[in-house]
């Protein structure tokens, strides 16, 4: 709901009125005439000492693009995409790469042709990947990271943001419950996030692994994982050296939770075989089911046999905020010895914002410094505890925190927390209207999430019995009705097989654009599309 001393009415009507004399019409792609056929990218600054001009119209027109982009994206009755086969996608973009660089105006037809044909992720019928959405104040903030252009390895270079991540860092750490203590950084994806965390937990237990790696250990280490968590856990393994093998993958129950009791019998029997445990992979909110582990069960386990437990909560995180909806899905996390937290999925911060958190303070730089004498002098005139870049195995480092900082500046701590409890809701409601028409769509599971798991039922399926050839007929439909609405470029919804099931809908709801009556659409829609399958 709009806020705000202002009457809506009034300024629509404003709005309306300069429509009318072009101020707000979609732009007109078209530099002026002194610009249009002869500028080139050697006509702006710095290149050209009198590039002023034809810098600011050139990067005028490309806002003017960005701005209807805006417009589109939250316009009900625009496509979600304008879906063309790859030949076809190809020949319309002309991604050739010339010998001599082509015109402002052909840059400026470039920038539009993309727009047009890119997938409208912020769409309210945009429901496809865990993230959605379009948070205009974190976009602005990317507007203005990727101007300012900087690195993030040292305050020398970048000490407004600098300052900027270790607030926001410290207030995550507050959030998950260790106030005043560990340390964080932001990663290239939860993925790496996870990296972070496996390699910290070898160095607590074998220190000696930096400098001398596999003699130091004598014995195969191994982790551990519930077989629904994410595959980034396994990568690390495979990166990491142990091997894929043992990554030991611990049995879930039919709601996607691991079972703290087969983690036990498998630490067990590794233990017998001569083996080293070391680490257990905790998921809150897994990709699929959107399921919680029992965090206090497994963190009683980790702390009988002595291992590091991590807690992936990449697509859960964002449910700290939520008084109504942390209790029961995220009680314990402060347990963990290591979170993963992605704000670009659930707190809706523009793609790629990353963190990992630690509660021993000292481990992240313990595992990876390397003291590059050219970054990391110690005589510096600044306290150089704020040169973040050796404590990562990155060196250089995106700036993603400022879109973060400026979106909780504007939404408030209050503001996650009332958008945390509208995407549950709204999940909440899709359940409720699902379960209002089940011949029409058959839910799996009762969901933790806002991930709604579920086959479309049409007309010719509705009065046979649910048995094991209705659900491999249903697998066979799933991706058909996923290509109909591909091609009428309405919606998008995910799919995907897990474990014994065949192809089914994961439904996700994490852009604050969406609403009830889009929920209504979605439903409506893939009835449409596919009740003649």
């Amino acid at each position: 709901m709009c806020q705000g001393p202002y009457d809506y009415d009034e300024i629509i009507i404003i709005y309306k009125l300069r429509w009318k004399k072009g101020w707000a019409r979609k732009s007109d792609q078209r530099l002026t005439i002194e610009f249009r056929d002869f500028a080139f990218c050697t006509d702006l600054l710095p290149t050209c000492d009198k590039g002023l001009p034809a810098t600011r119209e050139f990067l005028l027109k490309v806002v003017d693009i960005l701005l209807d982009y805006v417009k589109d994206v939250n316009d009900r009755k625009e496509k979600v995409l304008n879906f063309r086969h790859p030949a076809e996608m190809m020949a319309l973009l002309k991604l050739e790469l010339p010998d001599k660089g082509v015109t402002l105006q052909t840059l400026i037809e470039d920038c539009h042709i993309t727009m047009k044909n890119h997938v409208k992720t912020g769409h309210p019928h945009f429901f496809n990947q865990l993230s959605c959405g379009l948070d205009l104040v974190s976009m602005a903030g990317e507007w203005l990271t990727a101007t300012a252009n900087t690195n993030m390895f040292t305050y020398e270079i970048a000490p407004v943001f600098i300052l900027m991540e270790s607030v926001v860092l410290s207030k995550m750490r507050e959030i998950i419950g260790w106030d005043g203590v560990g340390d964080s950084i932001l990663a290239p994806g939860g993925s790496i996030s996870n990296l972070y965390a496996f390699l910290s937990a070898r160095h607590r237990m074998f220190p000696g692994y930096k400098e001398k790696g596999l003699h130091s250990i004598k014995g195969q280490l191994v982790m551990f994982t519930s077989i629904e968590s994410h595959y980034s856990v396994k990568t690390c393994a495979s990166v990491g050296g142990l091997g894929t093998d043992f990554c030991v993958e611990v049995p879930a129950d039919d709601r996607g939770k691991m079972i703290p009791s087969e983690l036990e019998r498998l630490i067990l029997e590794h233990k017998s075989k001569g083996n080293i445990p070391f680490f257990v992979n905790c998921t809150a909110g897994t990709t699929v089911f959107g399921a919680f582990d029992p965090i206090h069960e497994i963190a009683d386990l980790c702390k009988k046999y002595k291992l590091w437990l991590h807690i992936d909560a990449a697509w859960g995180g964002g449910l700290l905020f939520s008084r109504k909806y942390r209790p029961g899905r995220l009680d314990g996390i402060e347990r963990a010895d290591s979170v993963t937290w992605n704000p670009h999925k659930l707190m809706g911060t523009l793609l790629q914002c990353s963190t990992v958190h630690f509660k021993d303070k000292s481990v992240l730089t313990s595992c990876n410094t390397m003291s590059a004498d050219y970054l990391f002098m110690q005589d510096k005139l600044y306290d150089v505890r704020y040169d973040t870049g050796d404590k990562v195995i990155q060196c250089g480092r995106h700036n993603d925190i400022f879109k973060l900082w400026l979106q909780w500046r504007a939404k408030g701590t209050e503001g996650f927390e009332k958008h945390m409890d509208h995407l549950m809701e709204l999940g909440e409601y899709m359940v409720k209207k699902m379960k209002a028409m089940s011949e029409k769509f058959y839910l799996i599971l009762e969901p933790e999430m806002m991930n709604v798991s579920f086959w479309y039922v049409p007309t010719r399926l509705r009065k046979i019995p649910h048995n094991a050839e209705r659900v491999k007929i249903l697998g066979q439909i799933t991706p058909k009705l996923k290509g109909r609405m591909m091609e009428a470029g309405t919606l998008m919804v995910a799919y995907q097989p897990q474990g014994d099931l065949p192809n089914f809908f994961r439904n996700i709801i994490s852009s604050a654009a969406v609403r009830e009556e889009d929920i209504d659409f979605l439903l409506s829609e893939m009835d449409r599309l596919g009740h003649d399958l």
